[in-house]
């Protein structure tokens, strides 16, 4: 036996979409139905595990044997719940096992594990099985009567009832052949991208990723526990407060604040973060204190928290919380559940004695020293990652990732000088753009501001509306003086915007002759109906079905068939310096998976964006974890990395 294909269909009392798989199969009330799978790509066989069937022996063999490659959609989901299974019902086979040494909970070894869902992401395809095979156009399609299905056998009824086979023995049936219909659709998606594998380097990727899944972050359950707590009770006294100065009955109400706003002098479109700030700028007192505690409110990041609570499993680690090529046009790693990605900063002195009075849930002396509950609860969400007691964490990032990498693809020479020399980037931008020595803190100081939102706003072809998103307008610059500020930029950076003409150019001769081209050390190939990128690394970003059309300025572009902002399989149209933006984010991704790679022997237990959590024994030096970090692949010759980095003992943004 060398593959084997596999789909499951389970019961559990815990919500999957918003605990993840690890909680789920970690219930008691676990429970696996059915087992479809399929040997060597021959007929599929379905096991009818719930009432008594046996998984055959050869399979239980080979679901522990790291020689045969096991295949499935989402192949996380199978694997942790076989852990799972295995475990319990069949230790005798678990436990001659060899688990890996840092996988803490003890799960099948993901090297020997392929996902079709990666590969689908891998050729820029959706993420769904569903959509997968609609979009291939495949001959075995998902079947419809699956939701409804699972509903009524997967999940507890809105009674919290478990309906089992017998009751619905016709429903049943159905049940079991869309379980297969699931394994020879799998097989179908892997017959049809055969012409473009996933390469090995990326499989790596993916198993190291699943390796950090496995061990996932412990959290402070502690902390957590005491900031629902307290937000709880400074809800309810905001509420009240609200109530009293208004005489609403629903303060939260967005319709009834505005209109009791209204008829005190106050016309908004928008009770949003920012508009609330604007109008406390001019508001009278009396409605300053309503419209402070209408933000307070709002706050909604201490969700945070009763999600870390959903996710946590039984040893308080919070796992699965990172999709692999969750971000298809780049390949960057995606968020789930508690989203690392997205916390907010914390911006409080004493970090370490406010969390500490968290802990012992002294809600009087919260209110006493913090005006603003929820605000300081949200500042609080990092510091709920902790290291194992006797452990500390290391954080490591790269510094200023895309603006070096950009740099160096396009020759931008006197931006790699910078880097070399240490400057700020945002300085040296502002000196090259308005001809004048800027020092941070120093002569020509404010227009180091200038220069730092022209970066983030400028590299991928931005212009007034990217630097106003970017905070453009705090600068209170008219739109012609915002224009001149790009212009500026990109007269500064000529060798960057060559490259993104440049690209441009190469993609659709590319499409439009159907044929191979090169610029920049980068390979844009045309090949049934798919355009890839070929990155320095040889990882190849896809785009589906491309196109040349006419935009909506007449001028010609490209779009291809991708996942839309409405999470909708439609045409998207892109130019240059959008392409450059994937290119370079996926760069900066290859860079991370080479760190991470090098890093692989650390017990690193998250990656949000460009940073790395490790978590480690105190001996464990930072400069030498940073040097690590730093070092550039053969593929990047002459590409300048740094990484910087400190030590906690929870986690926090330094």
């Amino acid at each position: 036996m060398k593959t084997l294909e596999l789909d499951l269909e389970t019961f559990s009392d815990v919500d999957l979409l918003s605990a993840g798989v690890y909680p789920y199969a970690e219930s008691s009330q676990f429970d696996l139905l059915l087992f479809g799978y399929s040997v060597d790509g021959g007929e599929v066989q379905v096991v009818d595990v719930v009432n008594g069937e046996c998984i055959p022996v050869h399979i239980l063999k080979a679901l522990t044997d790291d020689s045969v490659l096991k295949y499935a959609h989402n192949a996380s989901f199978e694997r942790i719940c076989l852990s799972v299974y295995l475990r319990r019902h069949y230790p005798e086979y678990f436990r001659s096992y060899s688990i890996p040494e840092d996988s803490v909970g003890g799960y099948l070894d993901p090297a020997a594990w392929r996902c079709t869902m990666v590969w689908a992401a891998y050729d820029g395809l959706p993420l769904s099985l569903r959509n997968v095979g609609a979009a291939l156009h495949l001959d075995s399609q998902k079947m419809d009567e699956g939701k409804a299905l699972i509903r009524f056998f997967c999940v507890p009824d809105k009674n919290g009832v478990r309906h089992y086979p017998a009751e619905a023995p016709d429903k049943w049936e159905v049940f079991k052949q869309y379980n297969k219909r699931d394994v020879e659709v799998e097989m179908a998606i892997q017959q049809k991208l055969s012409r473009f594998p996933v390469p090995e380097a990326v499989w790596d990727e993916y198993h190291l990723s699943e390796e950090i899944n496995d061990r996932g972050i412990l959290i402070d359950m502690p902390l957590v526990e005491q900031a629902v707590r307290i937000d709880a009770l400074t809800k309810t006294a905001l509420m009240t407060e609200l109530q009293n100065l208004t005489g609403l009955e629903n303060p939260n109400s967005v319709q009834q604040m505005k209109g009791w706003f209204s008829e005190h002098g106050i016309n908004t479109e928008s009770l949003g973060k920012k508009d609330v700030q604007e109008l406390m700028k001019t508001a009278p007192p009396e409605l300053r204190r309503v419209l402070s505690l209408r933000q307070q409110l709002a706050k909604s990041s201490v969700k945070k928290y009763t999600a870390m609570q959903t996710v946590a499993c039984y040893d308080h680690r919070a796992r699965g919380t990172f999709q692999f090529y969750g971000a298809s046009r780049s390949g960057r790693f995606a968020g789930r559940y508690i989203q690392l990605q997205n916390l907010p900063q914390n911006h409080i002195e004493d970090l370490a004695e406010t969390r500490e009075l968290l802990k012992s849930g002294d809600y009087d002396a919260m209110q006493l020293l913090y005006d603003n509950i929820p605000d300081t609860l949200s500042q609080l969400i990092r510091t709920a990652f902790i290291p194992r007691e006797g452990y500390k964490f290391i954080v490591a990032d790269f510094s200023a990732i895309e603006a070096r990498v950009i740099a160096w693809l396009a020759g931008e020479q006197w931006r790699m000088d910078a880097f070399a020399n240490g400057e700020d980037i945002y300085c040296a931008s502002a000196s090259k753009m308005f001809g004048v020595p800027v020092v941070k803190h120093g002569v020509n100081g404010h227009l180091r501001q200038k220069g730092k939102i022209a970066e983030l706003a400028c590299g991928y072809g931005g212009s007034v509306g990217a630097m106003k998103a970017m905070g453009g307008d705090d600068l209170n610059l008219s739109d012609a003086e915002l224009k001149q500020i790009v212009d500026d930029w990109r007269t500064a950076s000529p060798h960057i915007t060559e490259l993104w003409w440049a690209v441009d150019d190469a993609v659709k001769t590319a499409i439009r002759k159907k044929t191979t081209t090169e610029t920049h050390g980068l390979r844009f190939i045309y090949q049934s109906k798919m355009l890839f990128i070929e990155l320095p690394s040889k990882r190849r970003l896809a785009y589906v079905h491309p196109a040349i059309g006419e935009n909506q300025f007449g001028g010609e572009s490209v779009t291809y068939m991708g996942t839309g902002t409405n999470k909708k399989w439609e045409r998207i149209e892109s130019y240059g310096p959008k392409f450059v933006e994937n290119i370079v984010q996926g760069i900066a991704r290859d860079l991370l998976c080479y760190s991470m790679n090098t890093l692989s022997h650390c017990f690193i237990v998250a990656t949000v964006h460009d940073e790395m959590i490790i978590e480690c024994s105190p001996d464990v030096s930072l400069d030498v974890i940073c040097e690590q970090m730093a070092r550039t692949p053969a593929w990047a010759e002459g590409l300048l990395l740094r990484a910087d980095g400190y030590e906690c003992e929870f986690y926090k943004k330094d």
